[in-house]
């Protein structure tokens, strides 16, 4: 058999029924992809469909955010001690808890019969609006009549990981695009030079649910978010090894785009496209990233502002990061501060202790953000999130049905508090209420779909027409199972 005849037929064994038939659905998928891919100033350097919208007949609404900064508190915070002022919990302080707060009630550690745990500091109104935050947040006091308080969210998750999934991916479980991922895929990125989707850490540890909260799920991997550090270079091995020049580092992705473009012409796999566009993003981000990450370029009294810690992965660099980020056209910003699941078994999670802690990292960088953002005029179409995954129990969290020594708080799904500012929403409004004691949301409850389906709306986005098809069905990020609606109550 001669050479050729040979590679042929080897060709033609690699197309198996199983590669035929995924390629079918995968098909016209693909080409699409590839037709979008040109970019405008290089077209020689396609790189799939990163960048570019899906919504290519236009928006569905006027858009009133253009992106979105996601402020995550991982771990959770207690709204009980922020912002969801309750004085009639203070009176039950430290009396055993009545039957009927426990009875069918799922707790992740509490057992037996706890105690009551009243406002662990103290609160005052603040602002034109009267707004209710305790002592921890001093420097957020001054940018409070700036915020839309949503203090009825509830969730029927109240273990970290799944609840995260579900706050940040529509899905308590693995799989969904992430909130971010969806956006980008939705409405790509004003700026072709850095991902649409970027994510920054801090805290010390990663949240429960891993990556897969800023991943892309079922959606292609091109949106997941791309994962910056905020000291030495933002994405690792960004910069050129040594001895090695950029027009060595382009010759180099040619020879390996011409490898993947033609893996993709025989076996039709999307993913290639995908590895290809990567590769093209690394390399115009080590110009653009490293200028976007570059701190040194703001003035000191920037610095002081945010309270900046240079050299340091810290939460106050993240927030100028996201600033600079912000106006450079990045469509979706995502900070993840770990530390706040306050139950009280360490002075790192006391409410009394680590708590306070981790106040006071978050307290002036969010304040600085806030007012640097309006600042520059871009709170206007910027929309700022802050929250965290569930809330925490108005009782005091026991261990083995004994009290503990440090003061903590056991996880709450019943109620939590989250707020917004910029992006369309109403400024310095409160949006439904809690029980008397903190305990479950009774008035205006809002779930994360309906959180989701809110943010698509103000990006522009009708939740229900932006879809995914997979696993039989066209998926959206407001999920298909549960109802969900936009809380039009707080655009303004």
């Amino acid at each position: 058999m001669k050479l050729h005849q040979e590679l042929e037929l080897q060709r033609l064994y690699a197309s198996t029924r199983r590669h035929f038939l995924g390629g079918c659905g995968l098909g016209l998928a693909s080409a699409w992809m590839g037709a979008q891919s040109a970019r405008a100033a290089d077209a020689s350097h396609a790189r799939g469909k990163a960048g570019k919208p899906s919504l290519e007949g236009g928006l569905h609404f006027r858009p009133r955010a253009k992106r979105v900064i996601y402020l995550h508190m991982a771990g959770s915070p207690s709204q009980l001690d922020l912002f969801d002022y309750k004085p009639e919990l203070a009176k039950f302080d430290g009396m055993d808890t009545p039957a009927s707060f426990l009875q069918g009630k799922r707790f992740a550690f509490i057992q037996g019969v706890p105690k009551m745990l009243g406002p662990q500091f103290p609160f005052e109104q603040v602002g034109e609006a009267g707004n209710w935050v305790s002592d921890r947040f001093p420097e957020f006091k001054t940018v409070s009549d700036q915020v839309c308080f949503i203090k009825s969210m509830y969730t029927t998750q109240f273990n970290h990981a799944p609840a995260q999934l579900l706050m940040l991916t529509g899905n308590q479980t693995l799989g969904a695009g992430s909130m971010g991922a969806w956006a980008t895929y939705g409405l790509g990125s004003e700026n072709d030079n850095l991902p649409g989707f970027i994510v920054l850490v801090s805290g010390g540890r990663m949240p429960s649910a891993g990556k897969s909260v800023w991943g892309s799920g079922y959606l292609p991997s091109v949106y997941q978010g791309v994962q910056c550090r905020s000291q030495g270079d933002p994405v690792l091995f960004l910069s050129n090894t040594d001895g090695s020049t950029r027009q060595e580092r382009r010759t180099t992705l040619d020879a390996i785009e011409k490898l993947n473009r033609r893996a993709y012409a025989e076996y039709g796999d999307a993913e290639t496209l995908t590895r290809i566009s990567q590769y093209e993003m690394a390399f115009r981000m080590q110009t653009s990233a490293t200028d976007a990450f570059d701190l040194s370029q703001e003035e000191k009294s920037v610095h002081q502002a945010y309270g900046v810690e240079p050299g340091k992965e810290a939460f106050a660099n993240n927030c100028l990061l996201a600033r600079r980020l912000a106006e450079r056209g990045v469509r979706f910003i995502q900070l993840f501060h770990w530390g706040w699941d306050s139950h009280g078994a360490a002075e790192s999670e006391a409410i009394n202790k680590g708590f306070s802690d981790r106040c006071r990292e978050t307290d002036k960088p969010i304040a600085a953000l806030l007012k640097d953002l309006q600042q520059r005029g871009l709170l206007e179409d910027t929309l700022v999130v802050w929250g965290g995954e569930f809330g925490r129990t108005p009782m005091r969290e026991n261990r083995n049905g004994k009290e503990m020594k440090l003061v903590g708080r056991d996880h709450n799904p019943g109620a939590f508090t989250i707020w917004m500012a910029g992006g369309g929403v109403k400024s310095g409004f409160t949006l439904g209420e809690t029980d008397e004691i903190g305990y479950e949301a009774v008035v205006d409850k809002v779930s994360p779909h309906d959180l989701h389906a809110t943010l698509l709306h103000l990006m522009g986005v009708d939740h229900m027409r932006l879809t995914y098809p997979t696993q039989g069905a066209n998926q959206r990020l407001s999920n298909l199972t549960k109802p969900s609606r936009v809380v039009n109550e707080i655009i303004a």
